[in-house]
Formats: structure tokens, C-alpha cells, sequence
């Protein structure tokens, strides 16, 4: 078959090249390379707005999303996908970079989108998922989004991280926090706050402890159990997303599932009934018409701080519930207690 011609598109004024536009991305739904470069643009103000000069991993598929298809791993760099952090070489004038240090100490450049151009530029290289990290440049080694991710275990849905994700408002409005929601893409539920820039250590702990309270006042519903085999059939309130360079999908991104789902900002009152699954690449573009940006309330409330937070976190401390496991691919962390799974800690007693 011979290769489709590149096009070039005007991106509010900036001449954007996309190869292989007829490139079939989707194949269920017939969803082209350039379908998706239209739906980007279409929602492009509020995806921008996530990413506005913050640091960004790309999940690129560059042969579209196909049964079989497989994500690279760190174990196995083969698949058919894969993230990349550094800024690639060969990129647009105009696209902006910023240095981040990650956890093992080395530091590199990766873009950070100022631009709606950058984003199908970005499109173009393959990027279905945007992962920005919740710094904005030029501080990058200060959080200034609080990210809190519900995460469906097995025998739970979204109906259930619905359910939490309720009571959580009222816990970060305890806290100070003004919440907002988005679906993740799939089953899960991310809800976002505006704050005072703190360090990572600080943010993740501020996770932990609003985690905790809500797993108080929800035990039977809402982990934050670190290990799996002591989760049950409960909502993971995942506190290492809040870990340096531990990132979420951006609002609008692109889930590679067969259906093209995104990750959809929500009203606190559609939370209870919205399905996830009607949000997609095919249905948003008309939603953003309609309704607009639902977070951009979001980026335009008043950062607010952490200290109720960290002052819950240090009462648990003060009562034995400290510092919890750092991801595996973490050095060792000041106060981490062991990365040990518990059974095999008991069967070494």
C-alpha cells in the first residue's frame, strides 16, 4: 500500500506537519492519525490548559492501538509502545523544555507544552496518553497539584471509586482543598487540587494522610494498603502517584483501548450516574462544545495550602501510622519501612 502523503495543519497559527495522516489508529472504530489530530485540536484548550508548561511523559503507540499490542517495560524495552521522557531530538522551533531530576539523582530535559502546535506535534510522534508532571516550569522539584487516584481493586468498579470520590471532597474541603474530578480513562476516578508549591516528600505525605482519613470514615470501601494481597475488595487510594515522577494521564488524553476512551473532567453532580465509557475521541469534541472546559475553574482557583494535611500526617505518625513503601524502582527512602510483601515477612519469622 502506498505510504499516505504528509499533511500540513494550521495550528492556531502555527504550521504543524503530520505524516501518515490516513495511519488507522483505532481500527474498530476506523479512527485515523488524523481523525485524532482533529480531535486534539477540537479539545485543545482544556488539554493544553492540563499541560501548560509542566514537564510531560509521552505514551506513544506510533503503530496505533491493535489487538496484541504491548507496552515496553523497563524489564523488556521490546513492544509495540512505549513512554518517553527526554525531549526528542529533531524538535519544532518552539517547543519548550525544562530539567527534571528524577528519583535516582540523574536529570534530563522533557518538553513542556506552551503551545496548542505542541500538542498534535507531539500527536504526530505517536503520543495517545499525556502525562504531565504536577510542577510548572521552571520549579520543577516543587508540586503545585495535588493528584489523588482512585484506583478500582479487583471486585470493585466505578461506581464504587464514584461512591469514595464524594466523600473524599468532603475531606479535602476539610483540609482546605478545593477538588475537582476527572475519569481516568477506565475504571478510576483522579481528583486534582490547586496548592501552595511544597517539595515532593511533603505532597506525597499530604496523600498519604488525606488517604487515610478517608479509609477511616470508609473502611470497608477505601484502602490504603500498599500491598495487594492486603487491599480486599476495596478503592486504592494510590499515594505514590504522588511520588516523584510517578505520573497521571492528562484530562483529555487518550485511553489505547479498542473504544478510544479519554480521561473526561466532570461536575461533582454528574459524579454519582456518568458512565466513563461515554467519553471518547468520537464524543468529547461535541461535550467541549457544549459545556466548554469543566476544569478550567480548576487552573484559576487560588492555590491553597497543605498544612491541615501534613499536620494529619504527623498526628499519625505521633500514633505509629509513618512513612509507607516508596515504588520498587525507588532508591531506599528516608523512614520507608521495609519493601517487604507481608506474607513473605511472616514466613520469614
Amino acid at each position: 500500500m502506498p505510504k499516505t502523503t504528509a499533511v500540513m495543519l494550521d495550528v492556531d497559527g502555527v504550521e504543524v506537519r503530520l505524516s501518515s495522516p490516513d495511519k488507522v489508529y483505532f481500527p474498530e472504530l476506523g479512527l485515523t492519525k488524523l481523525d485524532l489530530a482533529h480531535y486534539v485540536m477540537a479539545v485543545g484548550p482544556g488539554m493544553l490548559a492540563a499541560l501548560d508548561h509542566r514537564p510531560t511523559t509521552m505514551e506513544r503507540w506510533p503503530g496505533g492501538v491493535f489487538e496484541g499490542a504491548v507496552m515496553a517495560t523497563r524489564a523488556d524495552g521490546r513492544g509495540d509502545a512505549f513512554y518517553q521522557k527526554k525531549a526528542p531530538k529533531g524538535m519544532p522551533d518552539g517547543v519548550e523544555v525544562a530539567t527534571v531530576t528524577y528519583p535516582s539523582g540523574r536529570a534530563a530535559e522533557q518538553v513542556t507544552p506552551t503551545r496548542l502546535a505542541d500538542l498534535v506535534w507531539m500527536l504526530n510522534l505517536g503520543t495517545l496518553r499525556f502525562h504531565p508532571w504536577p510542577v510548572t516550569a521552571p520549579d520543577t522539584d516543587h508540586v503545585d497539584q495535588l493528584r489523588i487516584d482512585l484506583d478500582p481493586q479487583p471486585g470493585t468498579d466505578f461506581r464504587d471509586a464514584a461512591a469514595a470520590a464524594l466523600v473524599l471532597r468532603e475531606v479535602l474541603a476539610e483540609a482546605g482543598l478545593d477538588a475537582f474530578c476527572k475519569t481516568s480513562g477506565g475504571r478510576g476516578l483522579h481528583v486534582f487540587c490547586q496548592v501552595q508549591p511544597v517539595d515532593f516528600i511533603n505532597a506525597r505525605h499530604a496523600t498519604i494522610a488525606i488517604g487515610r482519613e478517608l479509609a477511616r470514615r470508609l473502611p470497608d470501601k477505601v484502602t490504603t494498603n500498599w500491598w495487594k494481597e492486603e487491599r480486599g475488595e476495596r478503592i486504592f487510594v494510590d499515594f505514590n502517584q504522588m511520588a516523584r515522577d510517578r505520573l497521571m494521564a492528562s484530562a483529555y488524553s487518550i485511553r489505547p483501548v479498542p473504544t478510544a476512551q479519554v480521561s473526561a473532567p466532570l461536575a461533582w453532580d454528574e459524579v454519582p450516574s456518568v458512565d466513563p465509557a461515554a467519553f471518547t475521541v468520537q464524543t468529547m469534541p461535541e461535550r467541549f462544545t457544549t459545556h466548554g472546559d469543566l476544569w478550567a475553574p480548576l487552573y484559576a482557583s487560588t492555590p491553597a495550602s497543605l498544612s491541615t494535611a501534613l499536620a494529619w500526617y504527623e498526628r499519625d505518625a505521633a500514633a505509629g501510622e509513618g512513612e509507607m513503601p516508596y515504588p520498587p524502582e525507588y532508591p531506599k527512602m528516608p523512614g520507608e519501612p521495609p519493601r517487604v510483601q507481608p506474607s513473605r515477612a511472616r514466613a520469614t519469622d
